[in-house]
């Protein structure tokens, strides 16, 4: 579990993030949602380290990442996942060289280690056979998956998830949340997501945390977004005619 304590963090002078306290769950798809502008990439930055509050604290199942050395930061490295907005895989690898790259730059393991741990993730995510190939020649969808498997290349225990179904059409935007689902729970990760996306939201939205101008406005389960009175919350989740209808069916059956 990750959790975030009376996080403040401002930039020249400006508070972007008011006093932010949340908790994330391992096992979990746990969500930070809001309109552009809201402080949801700033708080994942400061989650993930990219950033440091100016007050509060971060833990990592108990442990305050805000207090620790450089030593201690490294060894936290390995047991972090990341999959970036673009995927960010490196143009002239191969798909099993960007698999293998955060096993080279943080493990000890042989090249034959390596190998059969990449080639294992790959498997995992449905790329078998695609090993050799450069992320140029993948699709969009693929890229995605190949961007997964690297972020689990080192088994980690917290994942954390930048508009994962950014530039892809919404049938390989199901299958990447079922599959970041699924393997949040396979091996109980602590899996962190930035979204905007309404269809991840109703799809996987297992732990919601909504920001509202740098306010924490709103949290739940997708179950519970039905039942919300928070204005701020329903005018973002029920702007589009198809979640209104959605919303009124659901209303109509209670």
């Amino acid at each position: 579990m990750i959790e975030a304590k009376n996080i403040i963090k401002s930039f020249e002078g400006k508070v972007i993030l008011h006093n932010i306290s949340a908790k994330f769950y391992a096992g979990k798809t746990n969500l930070i949602i809001g309109q552009s502008g809201s402080g949801k990439t700033v708080l994942m930055k400061s989650l993930v380290g990219l950033l440091r509050p100016d007050s509060g604290e971060i833990l990592y199942d108990g442990r305050d990442f805000l207090k620790y050395n450089s030593s201690d930061i490294k060894d936290l490295r390995t047991e972090i996942g990341m999959l970036f907005q673009g995927s960010a895989l490196f143009d002239s690898m191969t798909v099993l060289e960007n698999v293998m790259f955060p096993l080279l730059m943080f493990t000890k393991q042989s090249y034959a280690e390596r190998k059969k741990r990449a080639e294992f993730c790959l498997e995992r995510v449905n790329l078998k056979g695609a090993d050799k190939l450069l992320p140029a020649e993948l699709s969009g969808g693929m890229q995605k998956r190949a961007a997964i498997a690297r972020a689990i290349a080192l088994n980690p225990k917290y994942l954390f998830c930048d508009e994962p179904n950014s530039g892809i059409d919404p049938k390989t935007s199901l299958v990447i949340d079922k599959l970041i689902h699924d393997i949040t729970h396979e091996y109980n990760i602590t899996t962190i997501i930035n979204t905007h996306d309404m269809n991840s939201v109703m799809g996987i939205g297992e732990n919601i945390i909504f920001l509202n101008r740098g306010h924490l406005s709103w949290e739940g389960t997708k179950e519970d977004i039905f039942s919300s009175t928070d204005e701020a919350f329903n005018e973002f989740v029920f702007a589009s005619d198809i979640m209104k209808e959605v919303k009124d069916y659901v209303n109509r059956g209670r």
